[in-house]
């Protein structure tokens, strides 16, 4: 059981707190996740990916020679689409992303959802899925990823140090993944934090065959095995599935879930080398220990990957994260956080060039930017409030540190000549590195698409571009949020919104008077959420006790735009 906690809902983050500070000198937090502090030539960038609780995975990988990012949901829990798309932003080198993960469903719709963003903005997106748990399905499209995870993201990770492009480290990870196979045992169920009980039981004197990594029990119950027994059923089991024309090398991974101690690895280690070498299989490099967890649960894995020339020279490759340490590599060459973000702020720095009206443009947004922050601030405590009733209570605070950066970055391009383009581009990046959490990614891309709508080359503005602006905003919010109308978020008054303003200007209505009127519409939106159940993000569980409050998310929308509708 995990005895050590302060509010069990805020477990993952903390502890996720914690990583970041202790590994500072090689990797750094963003939005959703971390990515690690690069080194040598721009490469293409695998990041992995999935919930908490199974620790290496995801977040202990992250460094040379394995992942660039790892993306870090809640407890058992895929990652948002938000938080995907933030760490695949943040780790992207300009050779392009490989997302990878777990089969599950979840996992797939939003690091799938993500992609969808990602490519829509120019960053070419591959998606590698690790289906290697043979007690999970019989087709290998339909089976989970589990401890084989750790021989992908592997793979993959020593490929793009090596410097292949986008489609050799896709095609590597898909080789991997293909001859990889697992077959896990529990031997005990794990325990939430803060639960009284386990997710699962074993019965006493037996194990769970088949087990999974997010709680879930095995396939079915068997009497406890002697270790020489257990070895003999993990190998042979994983021997019926081999590929097709698997060769007589393998890499293997005999993998502790929790609790198992590394002796009874060690001791079960026997029987498996011994089983391989009868089988005619040489084990390459093989680890023992704990590479992908499931928190406290008692149990084991054996994963094996039949190795080609190829495939062996990337699993035994230099390897350099927190929790993985292979051979010579080390921390020499890193750059350290301060000067990866100076490097960043260096190549972004020169804005385009911008025409006087764009430059007009450019102090419009800001002022606008400026109401917007006097009325977060004026409604901090009023949205944290509302937040608090059925989420962690953070809505203010978020949406004034997010719109703080903003405002600095946007002041900062006015101040080198930027056109409204550009600033609407910077305040973006910097809401979303600043605030944190979904909102915060949501919100800095929105402004993004928004400034990816306009130009900074025109000669003139009209309403139509505002409109347009707008709808960008909107579009991208719905892409990355996935969010419908009902759903009890800020997309309950910003969809209204959006469509009404287009509606009335396109009927010839004065902008500043179509403004005031959607604004309207956004509030009388915002207000209805309190009769909605959220289906989306954190208030979800507490759905009922949700109703009669409106939502967060859709009331500082509201403010939002009522604000700047009074300019």
């Amino acid at each position: 059981m995990t005895k050590l906690f302060n509010d069990p809902a805020e477990f993952a983050e903390e502890q996720f707190s914690g990583f970041l500070s202790l590994y500072a000198d090689r990797l750094r937090g963003v939005p959703g996740g971390a990515v690690a502090l690069r080194s040598g030539e721009p490469q293409v960038a695998v990041v992995v990916g999935g919930g908490s609780g199974h620790y290496p995975a995801f977040c202990g990988l992250v460094g040379p020679g394995l992942a660039a990012g790892a993306v870090v949901g809640n407890i058992f829990t895929s990652p948002s689409a938000a938080q995907v798309y933030s760490v695949a932003k943040a780790a992207d080198q300009g050779r392009g992303v490989i997302l990878t993960f777990g089969n599950y469903a979840g996992d797939n719709l939003n690091f799938g959802i993500a992609a969808e963003r990602l490519r829509k903005e120019g960053i070419d997106t591959r998606i590698v899925v690790v289906t290697d748990d043979v007690a999970s399905a019989p087709e290998e499209d339909k089976r989970r990823g589990i401890a084989g995870d750790f021989t992908v993201f592997k793979a993959m990770g020593a490929a793009a140090a090596a410097g292949l492009d986008l489609d050799g480290v896709e095609r590597v990870g898909r080789a991997a993944n293909a001859a990889t196979r697992t077959l896990g045992v529990a031997f005990s169920g794990c325990t939430m934090p803060g639960a009284d009980k386990p997710l699962f039981t074993v019965p006493e004197g037996h194990l769970g065959l088949g087990l999974g990594i997010h709680g879930e029990p095995g396939i079915r119950d068997e009497p406890l095995p002697t270790a020489e027994e257990l070895g003999r059923l993990l190998v042979s089991s994983l021997l019926k599935e081999a590929p097709d024309q698997a060769g007589r090398r393998v890499g293997v991974i005999l993998n502790g879930l929790g609790t198992t101690k590394y002796e009874e690895l060690f001791l079960l280690w026997n029987t498996v080398s011994r089983q391989l070498a009868e089988a005619g299989l040489e084990p390459v490099d093989p680890e023992v220990g704990e590479l992908v967890t499931s928190l406290d649960m008692g149990g084991c894995s054996l994963t094996l990957m039949w190795l080609t020339d190829e495939l062996e020279a990337y699993w035994t490759a230099d390897a350099y994260t927190p929790a993985y340490r292979k051979q010579k590599a080390g921390t020499a060459g890193l750059i350290s956080a301060e000067q990866q973000q100076a490097g960043q702020e260096a190549e972004q720095a020169e804005a385009p060039q911008a025409t006087p009206a764009a430059r007009d443009l450019a102090q419009l947004v800001l002022a606008g930017l400026g109401t917007a922050q006097s009325t977060l601030h004026a409604n901090e405590t009023k949205l944290g409030e509302i937040d608090a009733v059925a989420g962690d209570g953070d809505h203010g605070r978020g949406m004034v540190k997010g719109i703080d950066a903003a405002v600095a970055a946007a002041q900062s391009a006015a101040a080198d000549g930027a056109g409204g383009a550009w600033l609407l581009t910077r305040a973006g990046q910097a809401w979303a590195a600043s605030a944190g959490g979904t909102s915060g990614v949501l919100w800095g891309a929105a402004l993004e698409a928004a400034g990816a709508s306009l130009t900074d080359g025109r000669d003139g503005y009209a309403a139509a571009e505002a409109v347009d602006a707008v709808s960008a905003f909107a579009g991208a919010m719905t892409d990355l949020g996935r969010a419908v109308i009902g759903d009890k978020t800020l997309v309950d008054a910003l969809l209204p919104f959006a469509e009404e303003l287009r509606a009335a200007v396109d009927a010839g209505t004065a902008l500043s008077e179509a403004w005031a009127a959607a604004a309207g519409t956004a509030t009388e939106a915002a207000d209805a959420t309190a009769n909605l159940k959220p289906r989306l993000g954190r208030a979800r569980p507490l759905a009922e006790k949700s109703l009669g409050t409106p939502d967060a998310g859709a009331t500082s929308l509201a403010l939002i735009v009522t604000a700047l509708g009074r300019r």
